[in-house]
């Protein structure tokens, strides 16, 4: 994703800085980036880091470092915040990273792997075991454990047994087969596609009202990973996601958003990097 979001500058022109300069201004004291109440929290510091390290911009990497040795080896996170300490860690250059715990993380990346069969928590899974430089235990018990999760409509989902499926499951369905060595079922791509909005964007569900900026990175990101043709949608999706630009340099997660974060304006990283291909 990151070699992607790295495109992005290429539409961004000169408000690349600006966007820098936002997620710069969400950094705080303490060296973890700012939640949405403005609380440093590891989940919206991966987006932080990712986001300027896309966008080639200086890391402050000695206070983000800071953060990280406070919370150990882990000890007391969840699922979700654990896989971001992984991924925190291996976006600083490995002279600030000292001696991380990582088979310490590992071991509790490895329990966790046996709670609730999501594919969100499959994706994390996977994510956090290539941070740590460390295989997938068992490949094909995750790749079964993702089919398990496809929904009645032929999309991905979260749960068992339900009628429709969620385009960031789904997307993320396609990136954990395309990592595993699993052929990719072809029809997703045109599942994808349906989920496209006529004005721009992706809904995260037929009946979502909106289109928002999650959908449309995560979808573009899968498209783009199966090799379908974007032509036809390129522009609307563009126009899209201007107007969830801001001149503070963030991008908002839908029309309806009135706050910035880290996260989305990652996922408008990253959406640009793919339509600027």
């Amino acid at each position: 994703m990151l070699q992607v979001a790295r495109l992005a500058p290429k539409l961004l022109g000169d408000s690349a800085d600006l966007v820098a300069g936002y997620l710069r201004s969400q950094l705080n004291p303490d060296g973890g980036f700012a939640d949405r109440a403005g609380t440093s929290d590891l989940y919206y510091t991966v987006f932080g880091l990712e986001g300027l390290l896309a966008l080639r911009a200086d890391l402050p990497t000695t206070q983000v470092a800071g953060y990280l040795r406070s919370f150990g080896d882990g000890a007391g996170l969840d699922f979700v915040h654990l896989a971001c300490l992984a991924r925190c860690w291996a976006s600083l250059p490995a002279e600030v990273r000292g001696d991380v715990p990582v088979e310490a993380i590992r071991r509790r990346i490895d329990a966790f792997r046996s709670g609730e069969p999501t594919i969100y928590n499959c994706f994390l899974a996977l994510g956090s075991y290539q941070d740590l430089g460390r295989e997938v235990p068992d490949p094909a018990e995750m790749i079964a454990r993702v089919k398990a999760l496809r929904a009645e409509d032929g999309g991905f989902a979260n749960q068992h047994d339900v009628p429709l499926g969620l385009t960031p499951a789904t997307a993320a369905a396609v990136t954990l087969f395309r990592q595993l060595g699993e052929p990719v079922p072809p029809e997703l791509a045109d599942w994808l596609l349906s989920r496209h909005a006529a004005e721009g964007g992706f809904f995260a569900t037929p009946i979502a009202p909106l289109p928002d900026l999650l959908s449309t990175a995560t979808a573009l990101h899968a498209l783009a990973g199966m090799h379908a043709d974007l032509d036809a949608i390129r522009e609307p999706c563009l126009d899209f996601i201007d107007t969830l630009w801001t001149s503070r340099g963030g991008f908002h997660g839908t029309w309806a958003d009135d706050v910035l974060d880290c996260e989305y304006t990652y996922y408008g990283l990253l959406a640009l990097g793919h339509l600027s291909v």
